[in-house]
């Protein structure tokens, strides 16, 4: 029988958008664009969920392409794959807002084994998404930024939203991380009926940039939604 950790590695290998996008709308995939970026994936899950234990499923929006969108590992930039992952990227050098207000939770958690034996973090559209601007630059996008985009995409977020589910999770509660994502979640789930409960926590971009005088406040609240759950 295949680990957890082999079955997300499989699940990225695999991961393609090829379908349509509206103008202006492009998808990252790290896992073609960096030869690095997967072995470095490979080398987080393998040290962190090579058992078959059952997790419980934290999402997210859609990769940063600061996060994610290098390292191949959620709401994880480059300085916290290696300070508090014990994992080294050689070919980039983030720093990625979400991803310290996430790490400053895990450590209060009990850090990143322990964070991670009981939680796998991913998202519905495990690819990241930008816009290009008026001007010509381009910025990151969240999939529900435009209606017709989070209708482009709603399919292949379905299908993922299955395969993540697959690899090993408890779906009895399902933890969205920002309003107007739990919004879109809620839609599916509704028609799809994948999680029997939602609990919406702040997104960590919007505490870190927002409310960081009130970080530990908001990390309170993370771990207090956590509390009394033991995985099987």
């Amino acid at each position: 029988m295949k680990t957890f950790a082999e079955k997300v590695v499989e699940f990225n290998r695999n991961l393609r958008y090829t379908g349509d996008l509206p103008p202006g709308i492009q998808v990252m995939n790290p896992y073609l664009d960096n030869p690095e970026t997967l072995q470095v994936m490979e080398a987080f899950y393998h040290k962190f969920y090579s058992d078959s234990k059952k997790r419980r499923f934290i999402v997210g929006i859609n990769p940063s392409r600061h996060g994610a969108g290098v390292t191949g590992v959620p709401f994880t930039d480059t300085k916290r794959l290696e300070s508090a992952c014990g994992i080294t990227m050689h070919t980039a050098h983030t720093h990625e807002i979400s991803s310290v207000y996430m790490y400053d939770m895990i450590a209060a958690y009990g850090g990143a084994a322990a964070f991670y034996r009981d939680f796998y973090i991913n998202s519905p559209f495990p690819l990241a998404i930008i816009r290009q601007t008026r001007d010509g630059k381009w910025l990151n996008a969240n999939y529900y930024d435009e209606p017709v985009l989070f209708e482009t995409l709603r399919d292949f977020m379905i299908k993922s939203l299955k395969a993540h589910i697959s690899l090993g999770l408890d779906t009895s509660e399902v933890f969205i991380l920002g309003r107007k994502n739990a919004d879109f979640i809620q839609k599916i789930n509704k028609t799809e009926q994948l999680f029997e409960k939602l609990a919406v926590l702040e997104h960590p971009r919007y505490i870190q940039q927002y409310k960081s005088k009130e970080k530990e406040l908001y990390i309170d609240k993370y771990l207090r939604s956590f509390a009394g759950y033991t995985t099987g």
